[in-house]
């Protein structure tokens, strides 16, 4: 197997977070959507009590942790997003820069769904599905951004295997860091970057 290639200690910690918060939001948003809404379908789960408090705590959690990933993302993680040269890869496909493209591509749309899953779901009032009121723009609003964000995630996961395969993912659960990655090093390394840029 090729060794994990090293992912930045803060973009780990960043990643996981908010990977992690995200996917149970997306899974208690199924939930809620199950008990109050269906008219798409429904499984038969079970009906627990809190379930929509539950989804709303982890929306407020990823609201609160999602800005420092969106912003090392944006600034210093910025050559996993679109580039310039990205739409003129896109059809590369017989050769890497081709699928690197669409894996930064599938990276920014993961942001821009994100956010437009925190906006939609901060507009909507708590008191909608359990009254019933579920023709509410921002609730339709919702469940658009909540079928957007589960496909960008598995864009985003069937890319990253694609384009660095096993050990890509390995390299993003790692507890392993580099010294110069280390905590006591952090804000050092942000004096630097911030008098670069």
């Amino acid at each position: 197997m090729p060794k994990s290639p090293y992912q930045p200690l803060v973009l780990r910690i960043l990643h996981g977070f908010n990977a992690l918060i995200a996917i149970l939001a997306i899974l208690t948003s199924f939930w809620v959507y199950n008990i109050y809404d269906g008219r798409f379908g429904r499984l038969p789960l079970p009906e627990i009590s809190g379930t929509i408090d539950l989804h709303g705590t982890l929306g407020l959690i990823f609201l609160l942790g999602f800005p420092a990933f969106g912003i090392y993302s944006v600034w210093v993680g910025n050559k996993r997003l679109v580039q310039q040269s990205t739409g003129k890869n896109l059809g590369r496909l017989n050769h890497p820069i081709g699928w690197y493209s669409w894996h930064r591509l599938i990276n920014t749309a993961m942001l821009l769904a994100a956010i437009f899953a925190l906006i939609t779901g901060k507009m909507m009032q708590e008191s909608w599905l359990p009254a019933g009121d579920l023709n509410q723009p921002w609730y339709q609003f919702h469940l658009l951004a909540w079928v957007v964000l589960v496909c960008c995630l598995a864009l985003h996961i069937g890319l990253s295997l694609k384009v660095g395969g096993i050990p890509l993912v390995l390299s993003m659960v790692s507890w392993k860091y580099k010294s110069q990655d280390a905590p006591q090093n952090w804000s050092s390394h942000l004096r630097r970057w911030w008098q670069r840029n």
